[in-house]
C-alpha cells in the first residue's frame, strides 16, 4: 500500500511499472530470499511462469528480459540502461543465469554464483490462465540435483511497480496498520484530506509533508523530491538527443528531437502562448525514453510516467512569477506539487487501483493526470476544496479510459496519451481555480467510479493487447 510519495514517485526503467519494474522486483526479492535462507548452494534448476497480463503482454513490456535480471540480482532502482544490455547479452551469449547477485550480475556485489542453465525462452507463459490475487501473477520456483522442488514462490505486480508476495497479505497489513500509526495525519479518503486541512489550516502538500517527516528528516525529503525531478528532467533530456526508431517491430519514430528543434526556434523566449506545444513535447519526450526501456520515474506508473513531468514543467515556467524564482522558491514549488500529487496518489491507490491490467487505462494515465491537476492547483495558489476539485475534474473525464497497447508495446497509443492527459490536468487546474472549490462530484465518488468502471470493463481492453487499437490496427504500422 503507498503510504509515503516516495512509494508513489520511485527511479527505475521502462518500458512498464507493472510488467517490467514490479517483476524484476519480485525476482530480485525470490533471488534474495534463496540468499538468505541458504537453500541457494543446492539449486540446480529453475522454473519461471507468468500468468494472465504479465504472459499476455510480457513480451514486449520487457517483463521476460526483467524476470532474467532480477533473478541475478539486479535492482530496478539502481541499474543502468547500458548495464541491462551488456547482462542481456551475456546471458544469451552463455544461456545460463548467474542465480541470486553472482559475480558479474548487473548493479550488486559479486558473490560466489550458483549458475543455472536458463535463458528468456524457458519462461513459460500462460495468457489464459489469471490467479485469484491479481492479473499480473508470477511464479517462481527452484529444484535441487535430483530435480525436488526447493522453494516455490508466487508474486503479484499490482501496479505502479508494487509487488505483493501471495501468502504475505497479512503481513503487508500489519506492516501498513504500523506505519499508520506514527502518521500525524492518517487519511484514506479525500474527505479526510480537506477534514485536516480544514482543522489544521495546513495545505494537502503541508499534510503529506507532515506524514513524510515522521518517517524520515524534512531535508531528506526535499532532498529526495528534488532527486525525483532531476531525474524525470533527466529522462526528457535523454529522449531529446534519441532519433531514429524505437524497439520493439512498430517502426515508431522517435519525435522529440525534431520536435525540440523546430519548437525551439519558434519559441526561444517561453512565450505563454506555447504553453501546450512544451508540455506536449515533455510528455511525449519522457514517454518515448520510457517505452526505449530507458530510466524513468514511476509516475505513479511508467506508462503514465510522462504527464507529472510536464504538468511540472507548466507550473515551473508559466506560474505566476516563476521566471523570477529563486532556487529555494523553485525547490519548494517541486516539493508542493510532487507532496500534493503524491497525497492524490495515495487516494487511488487506497481506494482503487493504478494498474492497467485491473482497470484499464485510466489507472495508469487517468490517477497521473488527477495527480498533476491537484499538484499544478497547489502551486498555483489554490486552496484545498479548488486542489480536491481539480483532481477530480481530470479524472473525471478519463473515466472508462482502455488499455489497449498495439503489439502489446507501451508505444501506441501511450505515448501521445500522455501528452493530451497533461493538457487535461492543466485544463482541469485552471476550471478548478476559476470556482469556489464547490462541486457536486466528489473526488472520492469519482475514485470509485473509476473503480466499478473497471471491474466492469472487458478484460480484452485491461493491458492483454486482445481488444481496442491492438486487434483493430495492422501491428506493422508506422507512427508519422
Amino acid at each position: 500500500m503507498a503510504l509515503s510519495v516516495f512509494d508513489l514517485f520511485s527511479v527505475g526503467i521502462g518500458p512498464s511499472s507493472s510488467h517490467t519494474v514490479g517483476p524484476m522486483r519480485a525476482a530480485n526479492r525470490f533471488a534474495a530470499q534463496l540468499r538468505a535462507s541458504g537453500v541457494l548452494p543446492r539449486v540446480r534448476g529453475l522454473r519461471v511462469d507468468l500468468f494472465g497480463s504479465l504472459a499476455a503482454t510480457g513480451r514486449g513490456h520487457g517483463t521476460l528480459t526483467a524476470v532474467l535480471l532480477g533473478l541475478e540480482g539486479v535492482d530496478p532502482e539502481t541499474v543502468l540502461p547500458e548495464e541491462i544490455e551488456r547482462a542481456l547479452s551475456r546471458i544469451d551469449g552463455e544461456g545460463q543465469l548467474q542465480l541470486a547477485d553472482g559475480a558479474g550480475a548487473v548493479g550488486s556485489e559479486a558473490q560466489s554464483p550458483i549458475t543455472v542453465p536458463f535463458r528468456e525462452a524457458d519462461i513459460v507463459l500462460r495468457p489464459l490462465t489469471v490467479l485469484p490475487t491479481h492479473t499480473n501473477g508470477m511464479r517462481f520456483g527452484v529444484t535441487d540435483a535430483e530435480g525436488e522442488l526447493l522453494v516455490e514462490e508466487t508474486y503479484f505486480s499490482v501496479g505502479g511497480g508494487f509487488i505483493v508476495r501471495e501468502g504475505a497479505e497479512a503481513q503487508v497489513q500489519d506492516r501498513l496498520e504500523s506505519t499508520l500509526a506514527v502518521l500525524p495525519f492518517p487519511f484514506t479518503t479525500g474527505a479526510e484530506l480537506l477534514r485536516y486541512s480544514s482543522e489544521t489550516g495546513l495545505s494537502f502538500a503541508e499534510l503529506m509533508l507532515e506524514n513524510e517527516k515522521a518517517l524520515r528528516p524534512e531535508v531528506e525529503v526535499r532532498d529526495g523530491l528534488c532527486h525525483i525531478w532531476d531525474v524525470m528532467e533527466a529522462c526528457k533530456n535523454s529522449a531529446l538527443t534519441r532519433t531514429g526508431v524505437l524497439p520493439g517491430g512498430l517502426n515508431v519514430r522517435r519525435r522529440a528531437p525534431e520536435w525540440h528543434r523546430r519548437l525551439t526556434a519558434q519559441d526561444p523566449y517561453r512565450d505563454p502562448q506555447y504553453w501546450q506545444e512544451w508540455i506536449n513535447l515533455v510528455a511525449l519526450a519522457v514517454n518515448e525514453e520510457n517505452a526505449s526501456g530507458g530510466r524513468v520515474v514511476t509516475a505513479p506508473t511508467n506508462g503514465a510516467a510522462g504527464i507529472i513531468p510536464a504538468v511540472l514543467f507548466y507550473a515551473t515556467h508559466y506560474a505566476p512569477g516563476a521566471v523570477a524564482w529563486s532556487e529555494a522558491e523553485r525547490r519548494t514549488a517541486i516539493s508542493d506539487f510532487l507532496l500534493t500529487a503524491g497525497a492524490v496518489g495515495v487516494l487511488y491507490k487506497e481506494q482503487a487501483s493504478i494498474s492497467g491490467a485491473e482497470v484499464g487505462c485510466q489507472g495508469e494515465v487517468g490517477s497521473a493526470s488527477s495527480m498533476a491537476a491537484a499538484g499544478l492547483a497547489q502551486v498555483l495558489g489554490g486552496t484545498p476544496e479548488q486542489v480536491e476539485n481539480a483532481a477530480e475534474i481530470a479524472m473525471e473525464h478519463n473515466l472508462g479510459l482502455t488499455c489497449d497497447p498495439i503489439g502489446g508495446l507501451v508505444q501506441i497509443p501511450c505515448i501521445e496519451r500522455n501528452a493530451i492527459a497533461a493538457s487535461k490536468a492543466v485544463n482541469a487546474a485552471k476550471m478548478a481555480l476559476m470556482g469556489d472549490g464547490s462541486h457536486h462530484v466528489s473526488l472520492d465518488d469519482v475514485i470509485v467510479t473509476m473503480r466499478e468502471t473497471g471491474r466492469d470493463m472487458s478484460e480484452k481492453y485491461k493491458e492483454t493487447a486482445m481488444g481496442g487499437l491492438a486487434v483493430s490496427v495492422s501491428v506493422g504500422i508506422v507512427e508519422c
